[in-house]
């Protein structure tokens, strides 16, 4: 979607920033019109990883789409550029559309309105609202107070600098601010949900879709796709929502897509008193508001997922998709693991049979083929009765949005003398292949009561069991994390040990009712804090904070950046081919035979320099040139072997990686890779004269004289 919109549309707004999801920059709203119940859902997602082919009767709304300079800004926009929020401006928009989300689905019917001037927004969800927005230059703290600015339970005099009023001097007050009510920009258009009416009465389109998009209504229909001729896993994607695209880059374009979100045994909620059955297509963000709303297993649960990947992503990713990429592609999930702890199973579609798998048994499987199907995953319901479930994870940032070193989940069912009658320690994403059970340990404390010398044992045990495989990051820090986590857990549950009674439990969750276990953890508090300031006229107006002009165009996505600049009519775009091999001739370059190559238009070489040209990429004067194409022969790996033209950038790119580069070293010296080799063939850099060090004193005569002296050494 977000090279649709930079490219076939004027929309500006959204920015390709990282092009994985995990960025930020190009969020858009996308809506979705239900005609049976007459609803409109929101939800903020990633336009750089989101197909067009999958927003069929969907709305997008775009910064520029809620405020701008013909129509008048939003009042986020107008906040965001009030509190000094916007710096560079390249990632604003994206910003500006993860704080309009988290309005517009905070601000629902449901509930009491809120007072006037603010959301229904409360400080905790406002500060989550752009957990996943990645800002490089104007620091979190303006954005932050943007955000709680529009939350009922603010204290507005914990808000930073603005221009609305002076700190310290005037009454900070709601009505100082850009004015907001709920609803006031369309989200979903009348015209849309008329033609969506229409179309209800309609024939269903057969699944042989157009453009190379299919559409099966049921697991026959796919099947009957699978069996098809023209069905081949290299050239067709199975899709429900492609945020894996941002994890496992595609590495061949594809001209077929089967979007399995319209088969209905795939989005399946079904809660029970034995427990909750999820389609494997649900979204983790609806599976999040299912388990929130249950037993205390159930509510960790949601805490935990709360903190994978983004909220944007989280809106569109699928609970189905990431226990997938984790059994097929090692993908260190979070998911797989708590699921794994909680006993799940999962249904599974073959093309001969059904079968249910415990969900040890689904990540122990050799890799699903592209025409088996996850179903669903049923969680049993544990109930809150003498069992503990506690889950931790480490990663670089506390709110999500990243991979973690390694996470954990414990279930322990104990007597009433806390004796753990049965226990399940998984742990992942350590350096293995997929989350594992930590047998040994769970053997060792199945019929004990923890004791000191008990935990002792157990993290012995558990070093032998967590082992990283061999390339594997950090793995004694890995391996500590990992006896953290056993240690915290088992303390918690401990008779007669010499600590406090309340343990603080790992990411702060309740076991067994609060007032035995339960406190609050440090990622769960808020971040608060109050910024005083002097105000002096001494240089006045030096230190007046003025909104900073273009801050609302950089909001609204209507500040013009180098890459916005609309591209020539019938303009063809490049990419580098890059040599892979250093100190070699190159004999040639082809193709593998792909659906990118195909793409290709032409390729520029040294070859193509006209008569009379030079090869030179860049030149310094006195320091000499270097060449643009490595031609005769590559000097060092990465060197620029030819640009591959292609229609899109995307094309151009993807074909640059088909490339197949033939090598030679005949009649070629070895490199030169050491000093002494360099010293042997009088190999040396000449160093201008206006660069050449000028000695002081007589060098020799000072190390002759020196107090301390080197008799070798070697550099």
């Amino acid at each position: 979607m977000l090279e649709f919109l930079r490219t076939r549309t004027p929309v500006r707004g959204p920015k390709l920033g990282c092009g994985e999801g995990g960025c930020g920059a190009c969020v858009v709203l996308i809506s979705k019109y239900n005609p049976a119940t007459d609803e409109v859902t929101e939800h903020s997602a990633s336009s750089c990883l989101t197909l067009v082919g999958s927003l069929n009767h969907c709305s997008v709304t775009t910064s520029e789409g809620i405020g701008n300079t013909r129509h008048g800004y939003h009042p986020v926009q107008q906040r965001l550029a009030g509190f000094h929020a916007s710096q560079c401006g390249f990632c604003t928009p994206g910003m500006c559309m993860s704080i309009f989300s988290a309005l517009v689905k905070a601000d629902k019917p449901d509930g009491p309105a809120p007072p006037t001037g603010f959301s229904k927004l409360t400080c905790s969800e406002a500060e989550h609202a752009v957990s996943g927005n990645l800002c490089r230059c104007t620091g979190y703290r303006p954005i932050l107070d943007t955000c709680k600015s529009f939350a009922a339970d603010v204290d507005l005099e914990d808000l930073g600098l603005n221009s609305f009023w002076k700190k310290g001097t005037d009454r900070a007050d709601v009505g100082k601010l850009p004015e907001y009510s709920s609803g006031a920009v369309c989200t979903f258009p009348e015209f849309l949900k008329s033609e969506i009416k229409g179309q209800m009465n309609d024939i269903p389109a057969a699944i042989a879709g157009q453009d190379g998009w299919y559409h099966p209504k049921s697991i026959e229909e796919l099947h009957s796709l699978f069996d098809s001729n023209w069905f081949d896993e290299n050239s067709v994607k199975i899709v429900a929502s492609n945020t894996g695209a941002g994890v496992y880059k595609d590495q061949d374009l594809y001209d077929k897509y089967i979007d399995i979100q319209g088969i209905p045994e795939l989005s399946v909620i079904d809660r029970s008193s034995k427990g909750l059955e999820i389609g494997a297509a649900v979204s983790i963000s609806k599976v999040i508001e299912v388990f929130s709303d249950g037993t205390p297993v159930f509510t960790k649960i949601a805490g935990h997922l709360s903190k994978v990947a983004s909220p944007f992503v989280r809106n569109t990713a699928t609970v189905g998709g990431n226990v997938i990429m984790a059994q097929r592609l090692q993908f260190p999930s979070d998911i797989a693991t708590v699921l794994l702890a909680a006993g799940s199973t999962v249904t599974v579609q073959t093309a001969s049979k059904m079968l249910r798998l415990t969900m040890e048994e689904f990540l122990e499987q050799p890799p699903c083929d592209a025409k088996t199907i996850l179903l669903s995953i049923f969680v049993p319901d544990w109930g809150s009765d003498n069992v503990i479930f506690e889950t931790s994870r480490a990663s670089p940032r506390p709110f999500g949005n990243a991979v973690s070193f390694v996470n954990s989940a414990f279930l322990a069912r104990t007597s009433g003398q806390l004796v753990i009658e049965d226990i399940c320690l998984a742990f992942g994403a350590y350096g293995v292949d997929h989350a594992t059970r930590a047998r040994k340990v769970e053997e060792f404390l199945k019929g004990k009561s923890v004791s000191a010398a008990v935990i002792l044992e157990a993290v012995q045990l558990l070093k032998d069991v967590i082992s990283p495989s061999e390339g594997t990051t950090h793995p004694e820090y890995r391996v500590s994390l990992a006896v953290s986590f056993l240690f915290s857990f088992l303390s918690s549950l401990g008779n007669n040990l010499n600590e406090p009674a309340n343990a603080i439990a790992p990411n702060g969750s309740c076991a067994n009712g609060p007032e035995k276990h339960g406190t609050v953890g440090s990622d769960d508090l808020p971040v608060r804090s109050r910024q005083e300031l002097v105000f002096s006229d001494e240089y006045k107006p030096v230190g007046k904070p003025i909104t900073k002009a273009g801050a609302e165009l950089q909001a609204s996505g209507e500040a013009m950046y180098v890459d916005d600049i609309p591209a020539p009519k019938d303009c063809l775009y490049g990419a580098f081919m890059y040599s892979t091999h250093p100190h070699a001739h190159v004999k040639s370059v082809n193709f593998r035979s792909s659906l990118a190559s195909e793409k290709v238009i032409t390729v520029i070489s040294a070859k193509d320099i006209p008569v009379g040209g030079k090869n030179v990429g860049s030149g310094f004067r006195m320091l000499g040139e270097e060449a643009l194409f490595g031609d005769p022969v590559s000097e060092f790996a990465g060197q620029n072997i030819g640009i591959v033209i292609a229609e899109t950038q995307k094309y151009a790119y993807m074909a640059a990686k088909q490339a197949v580069i033939d090598y030679s070293t005949e009649n070629l010296e070895p490199p030169i890779l050491t000093i002494e080799d360099a010293i042997q063939h009088n190999s040396y850099f000449q160093t201008p004269p206006f660069l050449a060090p000028r000695p002081v004193g007589d060098i020799d005569q000072g190390m002759s004289q020196a107090d301390h002296k080197i008799l070798s050494g070697e550099r």
